[in-house]
């Protein structure tokens, strides 16, 4: 099973390697820079290098890089899709030092401009930034549909991957709070939203998921992760979808209100069930 949780990039890659080997896990995922918005951290190679050694001998594949919370691609500010453009090219170019793994953002809040103003501006964002030869997959991740945000159906997703010149290099990643907060109930009929899913965006688009449970009930439309079998998906809904069998092959992350040694238990028990 390919699992793993967020961990903090402050210390660089291999400290990350190490701390996800010592809970038991072979994937994970972390903020390229502070989630709140500023400069990042300048990469040494040498970390790089002993970080990629590392994880060759631990089993370690499956990086989701996630992109600050501040990137709105779809801002009606200039100044803050300038922000949003700007560091999506930084951080791309820096994905490059640990080629082939997976770059994730938030799709972004049109705020009162409208949902299809909203994806214009992602598309023209992602026209901008992507490039034929970079090795990462950029996901766009699925929003639960609080305030403006684009994101939270399905259809809107294939409406930005369609219009992006180079939608090969997209893919999603299926946050399971947010799609239920959102409206698909993956916990009474995960089969339906599978194939409604795949009937709009195609199952080889889902790339990756956040596993978290939701502190808010069916459709609620809010976006907070609770502990794994304690919020309004319970236990046995995430167990059927980590044994899916169109999802159980996908790298997992953890995303849960925890520490380091939580997540540790969360990655033991859910991997002691899957089948």
């Amino acid at each position: 099973m390919k699992i793993g949780c967020h961990l903090s990039a402050s210390k660089g890659f291999l400290a990350m390697g190490k701390e996800a080997a010592s809970i038991g896990a072979n994937v994970f995922q972390f903020f390229t820079r502070n989630p709140r918005g500023g400069s990042a951290k300048a990469i040494d190679p040498k970390d790089v290098s002993d970080f990629l050694s590392f994880s060759a001998e631990h089993g370690i594949s499956h990086l989701l890089a996630h992109a600050p919370y501040t990137l709105n691609p779809c801002s009606a500010d200039p100044k803050i899709r300038g922000f949003a453009v700007n560091t999506f090219i930084d951080d791309l170019k820096r994905m490059e030092y640990v080629p082939g793994n997976m770059y994730n953002f938030h799709p972004g809040s049109h705020v009162k401009q409208g949902v299809e103003r909203g994806i214009e501006l992602i598309v023209e964002t992602l026209n901008t930034v992507l490039t034929p030869d970079q090795s990462t997959t950029v996901l766009l991740e699925t929003m639960s549909g609080k305030g403006s945000e684009v994101g939270s159906k399905f259809t809107e997703l294939r409406e930005i991957i369609d219009r992006t010149h180079l939608g090969d290099r997209l893919g999603v990643c299926l946050d399971t709070c947010h799609v239920y907060d959102a409206g698909y109930d993956i916990v009474g009929n995960l089969e339906l939203v599978l194939e409604e899913f795949d009937k709009i965006l195609g199952l080889n688009r889902l790339k990756a998921i956040h596993i978290n449970d939701s502190k808010n009930p069916f459709a609620s439309h809010k976006d907070r992760h609770e502990l794994i079998g304690k919020g309004h998906l319970g236990l046995d809904a995430l167990v059927r979808i980590i044994n899916h069998p169109a999802l159980r092959d996908l790298p997992f992350y953890l995303e849960t209100p925890n520490d380091l040694a939580g997540y540790g238990e969360e990655i033991a028990l859910l991997r002691s069930l899957q089948k």
